[in-house]
């Protein structure tokens, strides 16, 4: 086996394993799961398409072997893994008769506000009204507001230029955007999404707002990749009506959104944000509320992992980029994508899934703790793991 071999199945196999027991507890579909990490990260496919490919029995095995050598509970095989190794079967053969039908619109949605004026404000309300909806956005000043028409725009030029998009279209978009600084303006919305701050407080703050504001039937969507939704849910009166919509960053070009339940939410609520998705272009997976969703759950455990190869000794920065690439035909290295996403951020995501499933295989990373410490937060600074300056 060669380093790259090597170093690639000691971060790639822990990566199958945990995909394989999320389907197996039933939080979500194969389809779903292999569908998140190809839209959401850009993987050639899914994990659970990765063990059919490799068969079941030789994943076992091998993670059986990694599992004798460092005792971690992460690297005991999956026991759906034994099973299907003992029975000759693959996932797919698992997950037959789990399909779900088409998604149909049981509300009707012609406008969609928006609450937030950063980039995956801007990103969303681009999305929409790109497609034909009315959007109403909001925002906290008017410079913030004007800030958000300009950031479309600017997008929209590119695509013009590129060719992909006629002048006239970019006009009608525009046109379909409305920009306010109150609340008030959403009451006639059927869908508002939120993208404001991470924070717990600042969100039940807004929801409760959006219950006494939105009319009947309104639903009520965050953005949220980490907090809890049954929480934003609990600060209205209408818990059924409130859904996670995770958009992937940017939303224009990202084709991912996971749709996020919680026990209250509405079976029609559910299936409408799923034709919604559908209908504007993007790949809608389902999952239940708690922390990572699908994508994060399963990537960032990963990326931990790579950190402490890396402090092990056992390979550079260079080398694990290199043989993940060339290995597992991944678009990025993991230190690569650790600097483009923001070690920051990672390293609060890591926070988030080490509290919710409390593996010690899950807690940070030292290395990962130190260049946040420095500064050290990736491309947005000029350096993290790698260095940018240059």
């Amino acid at each position: 086996m060669t380093t790259n071999e090597q170093i690639a199945r000691t971060l790639v196999l822990p990566y199958l394993n945990h995909a394989v027991r999320m389907f197996e507890s039933g939080y979500a579909s194969a389809a779903d799961i292999d569908a998140g990490m190809r839209f959401g990260c850009g993987y050639p496919q899914g994990p659970l398409a990765t063990v059919d490919e490799l068969g079941a029995a030789t994943v076992r095995d091998q993670l059986a072997a990694r599992y004798a050598e460092t005792g971690d509970p992460l690297h005991q095989p999956a026991d759906l893994l034994e099973k299907l190794a003992a029975n000759g079967t693959t996932l797919a053969e698992a997950a037959r008769g789990g399909e779900q039908a088409e998604p149909q619109l049981r509300h009707e949605i012609a406008t969609v506000g928006v609450v937030g004026t950063g980039t995956m404000a801007s990103g969303i309300a681009q999305v929409f009204a790109a497609k034909g909806y009315d959007v109403v956005y909001v925002g906290r000043s008017e410079e913030k507001v004007a800030g958000v028409q300009a950031a479309i725009a600017k997008s929209l030029d590119r695509l013009v230029s590129k060719g992909k998009l006629e002048e006239s279209e970019k006009e009608a978009v525009l046109g379909r955007l409305t920009g306010a600084t109150s609340r008030a303006s959403l009451a006639t919305a059927d869908l508002v999404v939120e993208a404001i701050a991470e924070e717990l407080s600042v969100k039940k703050e807004l929801f409760a707002d959006l219950d006494r504001i939105c009319k009947p039937g309104a639903i009520l969507a965050t953005t949220t990749s980490s907090l809890p939704i049954a929480a934003c849910a609990a600060a209205t009166s209408r818990p059924e009506s409130v859904i996670g919509m995770h958009f992937f960053n940017p939303a224009p070009v990202m084709k991912l959104v996971e749709v996020v339940t919680t026990e209250q939410t509405g079976a029609d609520v559910d299936e409408t944000v799923r034709a919604l998705c559908a209908r504007v272009g993007k790949v809608a997976v389902s999952c239940g509320d708690r922390a990572g969703f699908i994508v994060n759950c399963l990537l960032f455990p990963y990326l931990n992992d790579a950190v402490k190869l890396h402090e092990s000794g056992a390979a550079s920065l260079e080398e694990i980029d290199t043989a993940i690439k060339e290995e597992a035909g991944f678009p990025m290295g993991p230190f690569q994508l650790l600097d483009v996403v923001g070690n920051d951020v990672s390293l609060a995501i890591e926070k988030e899934l080490h509290a919710e499933f409390g593996h010690d295989g899950f807690a940070p990373a030292t290395m990962l703790e130190k260049v946040v410490a420095d500064g050290h937060l990736g491309r947005k600074t000029g350096r993290g793991f790698h260095d940018y300056a240059g």
